[in-house]
């Protein structure tokens, strides 16, 4: 998608459940919102993943002259703004994790947590960075190409540093040497003291923009964070250690996952947006002394301890409980949850290979009834609509 902020067009990837936690991924100087398509794949099956091109990279607008951090900042805080997301997990990998911290500066109530990868409180003095930014203004990122692959990868011969240094090559020069003096300017003076939110830092074991000193100093800035070295990796970790950048990033997000206060009212919550206000407010008027107690039960512990844990997609949650109910011949139950996937996103052609899976391993006659009874039910549901 393409979303107007300030002076300029953002393209951005968004990804995942609407309802589940947002997650911003913030790239590096020179590459795109494509060096995180590793760790999205899993990361969006759990989260609302958020992938903006940078100003000046990818396909988002260019603007003349030089970016700061704090503009940086602001653009990823006006993107928040555009989606209506008011706080969201963020994550950065080297300019990006500089950016990040940067919008915890700004607006710490605005970022539940910060997954800082390759990230330094500051980068090589300024005298390096204008030469590389005199360097790409006049020739062209190609100019750096030879000289930065060896730095961002330990092995640029891969396809992996291929694939960045093609990422590299298509970025606008305008781009990178705007982003280049964020980075010549930035400076640890700009930053809190003590940061409130909870931090993993993230750094390859052979990273020469970011080594573990600077590393060691980012986390220093925390009051509650982590540090993760990545064997065998360099600045850009996202495709050479693929796998072990994404169980770091997960073990950092489902450690900071917080059980609801009241889950009575968080099932209440869900229970309405699976099955609908509608269903919820009928069922609600018909409850007596009699099932009060249970239909509290349920609500509290199956809808509120169950469907709210992030661990499943509440996709993935309709699918089971489809599958589940058709199995076990619950057919009202079934009928029940088939109404509720016009709520979950999951399509009849998906309930149609759950119910093939269904036949194959719990019987042919108890798939057969359930296809029944789900296109009785989509029939009703076209006609109501």
């Amino acid at each position: 998608m393409f979303v107007q902020i300030a002076d300029h067009l953002v393209h951005c990837v968004v990804e995942g459940p609407e309802e589940a936690p947002p997650l911003l991924l913030l790239h590096s100087i020179g590459t795109t919102q494509h060096i995180w398509d590793p760790q999205a794949v899993a990361l969006s099956r759990r989260f609302r993943v958020i992938r903006p091109d940078l100003r000046g990279h990818g396909l988002s607008g260019v603007t003349p002259g030089d970016s700061s951090m704090a503009l940086l900042a602001a653009d990823a805080l006006a993107l928040l703004d555009a989606l209506d997301i008011p706080c969201a997990h963020v994550a950065g990998c080297s300019i990006g994790g500089r950016i990040a911290l940067q919008l915890a500066a700004i607006a710490p109530e605005r970022v539940a947590s910060l997954i800082l990868v390759g990230t330094a409180l500051a980068y090589p003095d300024a005298a390096t960075w204008q030469s590389r930014i005199d360097a790409v203004r006049a020739g062209g990122t190609q100019v750096l190409a030879d000289a930065v692959m060896p730095r961002w990868v330990c092995h640029p011969e891969t396809p992996a540093g291929q694939g960045l240094r093609a990422m590299l090559l298509r970025t606008d020069r305008e781009g990178y040497a705007a982003a280049g003096a964020a980075l010549r300017d930035a400076a640890p003076e700009d930053l809190p003291v003590r940061f409130v939110m909870p931090a993993t830092v993230i750094l390859g074991e052979h990273d020469p923009a970011a080594p573990l000193a600077a590393a060691e100093a980012v986390r220093a800035r925390f009051r509650d964070a982590d540090l993760v070295v990545l064997d065998g990796a360099s600045h850009i970790p996202n495709y050479e250690a693929a796998a072990a950048l994404t169980a770091a990033m997960l073990a950092h997000l489902d450690a900071r996952w917080q059980p609801p206060e009241d889950f009575l009212e968080a099932g209440y919550a869900v229970r309405k947006a699976v099955l609908g206000e509608a269903h919820v407010a009928r069922a609600s008027l018909a409850v007596t002394p009699l099932d009060r107690p249970f239909q509290d039960y349920i609500t509290r512990n199956v809808w509120g301890q169950i469907w709210t844990r992030p661990g499943l997609a509440r996709h993935t949650r309709s699918l089971l409980t489809l599958a589940m109910m058709a199995a076990l011949g619950r057919h009202e139950e079934f009928v029940l949850h088939v109404k509720a996937t016009r709520q979950t996103g999951v399509s009849p052609e998906e309930l149609s290979e759950v119910l093939l899976q269904v036949g194959a391993y719990a019987g042919v006659p108890l798939a057969n009834h359930a296809l029944k009874l789900a296109k009785e039910t989509y029939r009703l549901l076209d006609e109501a609509a």
